[in-house]
């Protein structure tokens, strides 16, 4: 178990669907151990299995002094919505309003295989939806709206950590309530 490096974006492992996790094994705990300290050394508020380069479907989160973690996490999203900054682990030192569901529920099944229910709104809602957002391969600037993704894009060539490859931008999947098409 250890601290592992964050992938960062432009990494293609970010931009893929990851896989539902199958088997619940020593493995998997290893590896949502390996999460967990990766994102509380970091620190972060979540650390999804694709951002150390894993594309399973698992995800830790320290939400409010709650650690956590989820495994093939499946969300119900409140209709009721949260306007407000989001930054990423995978995008050092950027932050930028973000529309999310104010609350969700979501079922999926613990490191042992057992299933779990996390219901949670404001900061809790908002990790859960970013974090299940990686294991769709989907990036909170996709989120965005254009003169803040296309602000985000000039930030991101500009950072000391990206790399001069060409970063790819896909259009969210899920429902935006509204906000950024």
């Amino acid at each position: 178990m250890s601290v592992t490096p964050i992938r960062l974006f432009g990494d293609p492992v970010l931009r893929m669907t990851a896989q539902p996790v199958t088997t619940f094994d020593k493995e998997l705990r290893t590896l949502v151990q390996d999460l967990t300290e990766t994102m509380q050394a970091a620190p972060g508020a979540g650390l999804a299995a694709p951002q150390l380069g894993v594309s399973l479907r698992v995800f830790t989160y320290f939400i409010d002094g709650e650690l956590g973690h989820l495994v093939n996490p499946d969300l119900t999203l409140s209709e009721e919505e949260q306007d407000g900054p989001e930054g990423c682990l995978s995008l050092p030192g950027l932050s930028y309003d973000c529309v999310r569901a104010y609350g969700v529920v979501a079922k999926g099944f613990n490191m042992y295989g057992d299933p779990v229910t996390i219901e949670g709104t404001q900061l809790l809602a908002r990790c859960i939806q970013h974090e299940t957002d990686h294991l769709d391969g989907i990036i909170f600037i996709d989120r965005l709206d254009t003169e803040q993704r296309k602000a985000a894009m000039k930030a991101i060539r500009e950072a000391e950590w990206a790399d001069l490859g060409v970063p790819q931008v896909k259009v969210s999947p899920h429902s935006t309530f509204g906000g950024a098409q």
